[in-house]
């Protein structure tokens, strides 16, 4: 951990994060790691600075309109290694307490192709799971089951389809999520 680190920890513990010099320094830092990221994920990393400038004040209640069952464009802002992040889609599954439950998904091929089918892929990855080319999406997609998490519903962009909260697909989605995520 640098020094810079540990000073900033501390300053936050004491109450003191106003400084100009933190701000100063930490920008020069951002700036630094921006200019060693490939074009493409410096777009990602800017339109997601800017959906969250934007979007992460307004308040949020149950008339919002995303509803459980919707298939989303979802700005999951900054990820770490292995975790969905920046511009996904995903599928509403819960909504909670003014927050909703998400699975991202992608439409990559490859990750496509590993995915865990019990008659065309049994031996696929039973954390990716085929969602297909349905409601709105223009590619055969799958979902991250283990990237499922809650979010404010301020970071939906925009719903592009919609699956009913009975039908059977969304409630089988809901019991392989269920298993995946508690298997031990």
């Amino acid at each position: 951990m640098d020094n810079f680190y540990s000073e900033l920890i501390h300053a936050s513990n004491e109450g003191h994060t106003d400084s100009e010099e933190y701000v100063e320094e930490t920008l020069y830092r951002f700036k630094a790691f921006v200019s060693r990221l490939n074009p493409r994920e410096v777009i990602k990393m800017m339109l997601s600075t800017q959906n969250y400038m934007t979007r992460s004040n307004w308040r949020v209640d149950e008339r919002h309109d995303v509803k459980v069952g919707d298939v989303c464009y979802i700005d999951y802002g900054q990820a770490y290694l292995n975790e969905a992040g920046y511009q996904h889609f995903g599928l509403i599954i819960s909504r909670i307490n003014g927050k909703v439950l998400t699975i991202p998904m992608t439409s990559n091929p490859t990750t496509y192709a590993e995915a865990f089918h019990p008659e065309t892929n049994p031996r696929g990855k039973r954390h990716l799971m085929p969602f297909g080319q349905r409601c709105g999406l223009h590619k055969p997609s799958v979902l991250f089951l283990n990237d499922a998490k809650f979010i404010n519903p301020n970071r939906v962009i925009n719903v592009i389809g919609h699956l009913d909260p009975q039908d059977e697909d969304l409630m089988y989605i809901r019991k392989i999520l269920a298993t995946c995520l508690f298997k031990d």
